[in-house]
């Protein structure tokens, strides 16, 4: 519990969601003990948002980044995603 407490002050707390009927659940998964509830009115509220939080964004990191600030990491991906892609010679 005490390596979860730590890797949460220094990076943040990682939250699973999920939902039991109307109520809308969250837990560090790090183990630092972080969790919480919300009700909803409906069950599929709460699913919606349960699915919607728990998304992990990290796969299209830099796919649709802003033209100007993550511009760089743009042009990175674009350039080893050509180059996963070309054949290999030989």
């Amino acid at each position: 519990m005490v390596g979860g407490m730590l890797r949460c002050r220094l990076l943040g707390h990682r939250f699973h969601f999920s939902h039991e009927g109307c109520t809308l659940l969250w837990s560090c998964l790090r183990d630092c003990g972080a969790s919480d509830h919300k009700r909803y009115p409906t069950a599929e509220e709460a699913e919606r948002y349960a699915r919607a939080f728990d998304r992990r964004d990290i796969d299209s990191l830099g796919r649709h980044a802003p033209l100007f600030g993550l511009y760089p990491l743009r042009l990175w991906r674009a350039w080893r995603d050509r180059r996963s892609t070309r054949p290999l010679a030989g």
